[in-house]
């Protein structure tokens, strides 16, 4: 058991940067709709990850015997330079572009991913909260598990070979419920209510370090969905859309049930030699280096951190460093 982070490392830790809203993302809301219809079927968000301790780590609830699967749906329209038909101008959005560069006061922003998030409208386990996925020189999720990289993140030990992204999040719903909860202060700090008439605006943050959650969405009346990691949500005929597991339905709605948003993400950089220490590779750091850093860590705590044969998916070692580095943020609210 790791004893509680102290005093002095908390304040240490810097506070996210402030986020910019944008009042208005795309001139022609409906050109996003026709992109959703068709580029289903859409897949649960907890395929992305490995066990239940993963899981745990990232929503701040306890670990579960068995991982939840929760009616949230994943399409990735632009990611590691694939991007599909009709995404491209949003890929390449100036409303995005110039967000993001005020965010991280930054000379250069290059876009790289774009992903559709999809609700049905039933109430699901909200969390504590949570942060997005971190990106490090070197050291990213399309070698390394999320749940490692986000505790890197949060730990705060490694803001120097962090790749600064900004997140513009955006939404597609025209309901009162499901809105955006964010602290821009910090897990310590208030919480801040993006909800109501919030159809076709956007929040750009920097999501890999600033904690955010989606609101409650349905009625507790209407029950939960149990379905697998293998469920997909499916365009029907009409107005239509189902819950598809195994072959078997789970539920169908319609449109106007389905609470969407939208995620743009750019690498921020300062100037260019800040992009050519990205493109070129200077300073990376691998798994050596991680790890001597949380040793290092750990041991100016006086404890001593055990480095097991498969540090990045071993469920122990996990909890230890999440019990150690994560503060979720106060949910009152």
């Amino acid at each position: 058991m790791t004893e509680a982070v102290t005093s002095a490392h908390l304040r240490e830790m810097p506070l996210p940067r402030s986020p910019v809203v944008l009042d208005h993302v795309v001139d022609d809301r409906d050109e996003v709709w026709r992109l959703i219809d068709s580029h289903a079927p859409y897949w649960p968000v907890q395929r992305y990850f490995a066990n239940s301790a993963e899981y745990a780590a990232l929503s701040g609830q306890d670990e579960p015997a068995q991982m939840i699967v929760a009616p949230v749906f994943r399409g990735n329209w632009a990611f590691e330079g694939d991007v599909l038909d009709g995404v491209q101008p949003i890929l390449d959005s100036e409303r995005f572009i110039a967000a993001a560069k005020q965010l991280f006061d930054a000379e250069i922003v290059r876009p790289t991913t774009v992903y559709v998030n999809l609700t049905w409208q039933l109430p699901f386990p909200q969390g504590a909260g949570h942060t997005d996925v971190p990106a490090f020189r070197g050291f990213d999720r399309t070698t390394y598990p999320i749940t490692f990289l986000t505790i890197m993140g949060l730990s705060g030990l490694f803001e120097d070979v962090r790749v600064k992204v900004a997140t513009g999040v955006s939404w597609f719903y025209r309901g009162h419920d499901g809105g955006f909860e964010y602290w821009p202060q910090g897990p310590d700090g208030p919480s801040v209510l993006h909800e109501g008439a919030i159809d076709n605006t956007a929040i750009v943050a920097d999501n890999d370090f600033m904690w955010h959650r989606v609101r409650p969405t349905g009625r507790v009346e209407d029950g939960m969905v149990t379905m697998s990691k293998d469920a997909e949500l499916v365009r029907r005929d009409g107005d239509g859309w189902a819950i598809v597991d195994d072959g078997r339905e789970l539920g169908a709605f319609t449109t106007d049930r389905l609470r969407v948003s939208l995620s743009w993400k750019g690498i921020a950089f300062s100037d260019d030699a800040d992009r050519r220490r990205h493109d070129e590779h200077v300073d990376d750091i691998d798994l050596a280096g991680v790890l001597k850093r949380f040793t290092d860590d750990f041991a100016a705590r006086g404890q001593t951190l055990e480095i097991p044969a498969d540090p990045l998916t071993d469920p122990g070692f996990v909890r230890t460093l999440r019990d150690t580095y994560l503060r979720y943020p106060s949910t009152s609210s």
